[in-house]
């Protein structure tokens, strides 16, 4: 038997790690050894990205967020997982509390944490049922006799802003969202200066699937008012321009908006001007402006010009007065014009005040979520002072929330360069943490030795590789260096068969960029044989495709998991043979301690092309994995009692099945 494939298939021909995330996890967990939970963060950001579809990497980006503060981005990535896996009740659980805590759109995120608690009170295994049914009636029973004593406040007192406020969400957190959407109306009625309260209404509206009053709300707070709430309200609404029946229905919930009437009189008045319109329609919104604000100087020219333009001179001429007495020149000058009169100088002598400080704009956009905005602003005060490393700092930070690593890189490059150490420091560790997702040449080293009984011998796997980024391109090529080979060499008996390779293989090859945990490779180069001293050619490539799912051996949590690997390989060496591989482990992760433990059983089976009997068999039996809590990420021990079955035994020296207890470590690193 020239190879023992059956022990390491995968591992020996593919040589590639089947976990796309696995470089970037690896020095995640690292990074949480010695608590650099900033380098953790962007490590399991960077394999979020790899692996979007694994829930195991949300939860820990997850768990690792909570550890830096930043509960809203924990909340998101729960969220992720909760999506990607709706049966993981746990995971369910924690979100749904940091729902409840949530303190931006409270009522709707207190909404959404009350429904979770109570299916998995519902549905869930007992000790899940029991925490979710307790939180839920402590979230219910306050809820119902909250919104039984307000609306008792209501009936028996004058109406206030806060009681239908209050009203308003509690009805909204226990998803009734008719009472709720009329207190929240009622409430801003009451006190129209508060403009967040049209956000309130418009996210009840959505809910209760009304999206015309949605949008209404939503327009009506972005004109006027807070100006916080105007830029929440512009990043819900559509880009295009809202339609005049959309002015409308916004006026209706907030008809002293003297924005919403002027911008409304100005659209009327161009459509007039196209002849889509008529000029009442704009005078008339015009002259709605001047009863709530019979200073508003431009409104009065404007109406007054349309009156003029319809021969209503009696009408025009209180208004003419009005704007030459008080308006500025600029708009008395208007008219001026209209009536033929001579115009005035305009006084430019006065200094326009100071332009802010593109910083403090910055600064206000990234506080407030903006990062687009700061980035607009950063650059702005980059060109004004280049050499403020400060400035660079904040900019690789917001390409960094961005996505844009590569740029990122690019300014923390150039801000730990600063005089100043506090900025070159924190500079420095963005840079190191974020520069091995980045760089053009990456060495990764896998080790793999096994011993096993069958065969009483110990088995050496590994590789060297050092893979190319080029650009965007979908492939990347790389030089390897594998080595494989064994302590006996070859077995004694009836039929003397070789266990190894024992060759050292040099190759040069390129794979491609993983995609749904999938990806392909091809290499050739020259097997070095290091007993006999041999030389050969050596092509081999292929497809791998692997999965996981549930609690992982380095995700600190407990529950069952499962984990697939399919291998179709092609290796020269073995007459040109086309390798089969699928092997899968079912089990349990046990609870977190000093030594981390899986156990599993494993179902595997091979096939090839050429009908070989070492290479067809199926297997399966028990087996545990242990990883002391100490370790490296990348390193386990595994341990698998075996009972195989050849499917074919064309040319087998022994029995049909067999049995074999294999033992095996695997460690690797990326440099």
């Amino acid at each position: 038997m020239r190879f023992c494939y059956y022990l390491l298939a995968a591992t020996l021909l593919c040589g590639q790690s089947p976990d796309p995330a696995y470089n970037d996890l690896a020095r995640a967990f690292e990074a949480l050894k010695t608590k650099d939970y900033d380098a953790a963060v962007t490590a399991f950001r960077a394999a979020a990205k790899l692996s979007p579809q694994r829930t195991d990497i949300h939860k820990n980006l997850a768990y690792t967020l909570l550890k830096t503060g930043d509960t809203d981005g924990a909340r998101e990535e729960f969220g992720v997982a909760v999506k990607l896996d709706s049966a993981d009740l746990h995971t369910a659980l924690e979100y749904a509390f940091l729902l409840y805590e949530a303190k931006e759109d409270g009522p709707s995120r207190k909404a959404e944490s009350r429904r979770i608690f109570q299916r998995i009170s519902e549905t869930g295994d007992p000790a899940s049922r029991a925490t979710a049914l307790q939180a839920f009636q402590n979230i219910d029973a306050p809820l119902v006799s909250g919104i039984a004593r307000w609306k008792t406040v209501l009936a028996t007192s004058k109406p206030t802003f806060s009681a239908h406020f209050e009203l308003a969400q509690l009805a909204e957190m226990r998803e009734e969202f008719a009472l709720a959407a009329a207190n929240y109306l009622a409430a801003y009625q009451l006190l129209t200066e508060r403009k967040s309260v049209l956000l309130d209404l418009a996210r009840v509206e959505e809910a209760r699937n009304n999206p015309e009053g949605a949008h209404a709300a939503l327009l009506a707070a972005s004109r006027g008012g807070e100006m916080r709430a105007a830029e929440l309200a512009r990043e819900k609404l559509p880009e295009r321009y809202p339609y005049v029946y959309e002015f409308r229905n916004a006026l209706a919930l907030d008809p002293k908006n003297v924005e919403l009437h002027r911008e409304l009189a100005y659209l009327l008045l161009s459509m007039a001007e196209k002849g889509q319109s008529s000029p009442d329609a704009a005078k008339r919104e015009f002259e709605q402006i001047l009863e709530q604000t019979p200073d508003d100087y431009v409104a009065a020219a404007q109406l007054g010009l349309l009156y003029l333009r319809d021969k209503e001179e009696i009408k025009a001429a209180p208004l003419f007065d009005l704007v030459l007495k008080n308006a500025p020149p600029v708009v008395a000058n208007r008219i001026r014009m209209a009536l033929n009169q001579p115009t005035i100088l305009e006084d430019r002598s006065a200094t326009e005040p100071n332009a802010v400080d593109p910083r403090i704009l910055a600064a206000r956009s990234y506080d407030s979520g903006f990062l687009k905005d700061a980035l607009h602003y950063y650059r702005q005060a980059r060109e004004a002072n280049p050499v403020d490393a400060e400035i660079a700092l904040k900019l690789g930070w917001t390409n960094n929330m961005l996505h844009d690593d590569a740029e990122a890189l690019r300014w923390f490059g150039i801000a730990r360069k600063s005089a100043d150490s506090q900025v070159a420091g924190e500079a420095d560790k963005a840079y190191r943490s974020l520069l091995p997702g980045l760089e053009r040449i990456r060495t990764t080293v896998w080790i793999a030795p096994m011993y096993s009984t069958r065969w009483s011998d110990l088995f050496g796997y590994g590789q060297v590789k050092s893979e190319i980024k080029w650009g965007d391109l979908p492939i990347r090529p790389y030089l390897s260096v594998r080595f494989v080979g064994d302590t006996r060499v070859y077995t004694q008996g009836r039929v003397t068969q070789t266990l190894s390779e024992s060759s050292f293989i040099l190759a040069a090859g390129v794979a491609t960029r993983y995609w749904h945990g999938m990806t392909g490779w091809f290499e050739a180069g020259s097997s070095l044989g290091y007993v006999y001293k041999t030389a050969s050619k050596d092509i081999r490539g292929g497809v791998a495709w692997s999965r996981s799912r549930g609690a992982s051996i380095l995700s600190g949590k407990t529950g069952f998991f499962h984990e697939a690997n399919l291998d179709s390989v092609y290796v020269s060496q073995f007459n040109n043979d086309w390798l089969n591989v699928i092997q899968n482990k079912t089990g349990w992760t046990a609870p977190p301690a000093p030594l981390r433990a899986q156990v599993f059983w494993n179902w595997n089976a091979t096939v090839d092309a050429e009908h070989q009997y070492w290479a067809n068999f199926i297997e399966t039996g028990p087996g545990i994995r242990l990883r002391p809590a100490k370790a490296p990420p990348s390193f386990a021990f595994t341990t698998s009692m075996i009972r195989g079955i050849y499917l074919t035994n064309i040319n087998n020296p022994r029995r049909p099945n067999f049995w074999d207890l294999r033992a095996g470590v695997w460690y690797a690193f990326t440099k």
